[in-house]
């Protein structure tokens, strides 16, 4: 099973009407393409959500995880959709006994629920929710070295039909999206060069990011590219496939496959 990293989109606007959705369209078409990609439908899906922060790497663990509506300002109904797909505890046991074999701290968190970063893609991408699904949060350090080893200690998961999801955005200035097409595209160029080799290669490039032509300009924080590390470190030396590229009004965004 390969490991990608995807958009999921701003807020609820997939499941909205009017201009919102309009402007995220192509991005819901390309998320619910997605799954026709996969060989064979998941045995789960690890979702690493740049909505989750913790001291320590986290998987939630409960059977059935309630929904966090971690989004504002939004109709009403939006705060009524639901995803009932079923969590899987073991699965979150294995991923974090993974982690502490590599000999990073990690845990299990039962009570945890699903943010939207995990919710809302998923609801696209797989609307019979009939896939198990484990959240796994960032390290709060959203050091970018790190999630590149966290995510290759958890590669041998994709060998037992695991989909290891990145769920972020490759470009996250809210206050620039309306103008951020120079520094989104020059960003977009780099990240094609950084991801384009093995995982030594995507590993130097990616853990010096800040520094890359419209770095900071696409990210002046970083929790939204740090899932693309986890899913390039659990794509081992597996080529960067670029399952898309799309824009928001002036601004680019892709997703990534490593096969």
């Amino acid at each position: 099973m390969p490991a990608m990293y995807l958009p999921h989109g701003g807020g609820p606007s997939f499941f909205m009407t009017g201009e919102r959705k309009q402007r995220y369209q192509d991005t819901e078409n390309f998320l619910r393409s997605v799954r026709s990609t996969l060989p064979a439908t998941p045995k789960a899906i690890l979702l690493v959500t740049a909505h989750w922060e913790t001291a320590v790497p986290s998987f939630t663990g409960g059977q059935a995880p309630e929904l966090i509506y971690d989004y504002y300002g939004f109709p009403p109904e939006t705060y009524a959709l639901q995803y009932p797909a079923p969590g899987l505890p073991k699965l979150a046991t294995q991923a974090a006994h993974l982690l502490q074999q590599a000999g990073y701290p990690a845990q299990v968190d039962a009570q945890y629920g699903w943010d939207h970063g995990v919710f809302i893609p998923l609801k696209v991408m797989f609307p019979e929710a009939d896939v198990p699904v484990v959240a796994m949060s960032l390290h709060h350090s959203l050091d970018p070295a790190l999630h590149c080893q966290l995510g290759q200690a958890l590669q041998a998961l994709r060998d037992d039909g695991v989909l290891v999801l990145g769920s972020g955005m490759s470009f996250h200035n809210l206050r620039h999206f309306s103008e951020g097409g120079p520094a989104s595209q020059a960003f977009h160029h780099w990240l094609d060069v950084a991801l384009d080799g093995n995982w030594a290669h995507r590993t130097q490039h990616l853990s010096h990011w800040a520094q890359a032509p419209g770095g900071r300009a696409s990210h002046p924080r970083e929790e939204h590219l740090i899932p693309l590390m986890v899913a390039s470190g659990a794509g081992s030396d597996a080529r960067a496939k670029k399952m898309w590229s799309g824009m928001v009004g002036p601004t680019h965004l892709a997703g990534w496959m490593f096969e």
